[in-house]
């Protein structure tokens, strides 16, 4: 080899045409976040009007230890106390088909943009405790080694926040606390594809759950849903 010149190996190669395709997907995303931000905005939420219009909704996330049976068995997520932009993104992919779950895509489909921002305003606000101290920073119960090393191998802090309750963009979702088992089904979405009634499609999830076997996701899940969070489930007075 002469002097100033460097091999450059086939490994080399791969590694930054994957680093390549990494960096372009994150561009994209960043894009699309910033547009559904701006979105998101334009649309102002208004509780009160979400509280009309939950009749929908409260059947299934307004019941206390409430369970969906598909594709399997799990609690229904918690939505009280979610980020309303979260819950606006969430919507409009079940609208779009971006999230492909029958029931929850039959919701989305009769949603209008403004019924979804006023029932993301209405659940991020239920359940509010005012005066409430803040969640700590870091969780006060410490991942093992395993977990510690699964949760660095996608780097979940970086997006979800250290104390998973704190997203970077109000976009993403708030984790701690959520219901593991829902968890481990959100997670193992992310990997499938070319099903019309599962799976979840968002380029970076989807590159991140693929890293990870169910067992590994299953541990992650069970983690993150028992670090101390802002989610939880209203009853409806009908309910209690």
């Amino acid at each position: 080899m002469k002097a100033g010149v460097f091999c450059t190996t086939n490994s080399d190669l791969i590694v930054r045409e994957k680093m390549n395709k990494l960096l372009t997907t994150l561009f994209a995303l960043a894009v699309s976040s910033t547009a559904l931000s701006a979105l998101t905005q334009e649309v102002k939420g208004d509780a009160r009007a979400g509280q009309t219009k939950n009749a929908m909704c409260i059947g299934c996330h307004g019941i206390v230890g409430y369970q969906a049976s598909f594709p399997e068995v799990y609690k229904v997520p918690m939505i009280s106390g979610q980020s309303a932009a979260y819950l606006s993104a969430a919507l409009q992919a079940y609208k779009k088909g971006e999230r492909r779950h029958p029931t929850m895509r039959g919701v989305a489909a009769s949603l209008t943009a403004q019924d979804m921002a006023d029932l993301a305003a209405y659940y991020s606000a239920s359940g509010a405790v005012a005066g409430a101290p803040p969640l700590p920073a870091k969780p006060a119960k410490e991942a093992g080694a395993q977990v510690q090393a699964l949760l660095g191998k996608a780097n979940c802090a970086s997006c979800h926040g250290a104390n998973f309750s704190q997203p970077i963009d109000p976009s993403y979702p708030k984790l701690a606390g959520q219901h593991a088992d829902y968890l481990f089904v959100a997670l193992k979405a992310y990997q499938v594809d070319g099903n019309p009634n599962v799976g979840r499609a968002h380029p970076i999830m989807g590159a991140m759950a693929k890293m990870y076997t169910h067992a590994e996701l299953k541990a992650l899940a069970g983690y993150i849903g028992s670090v101390p969070g802002e989610l939880k489930v209203v009853p409806q007075s009908r309910f209690r």
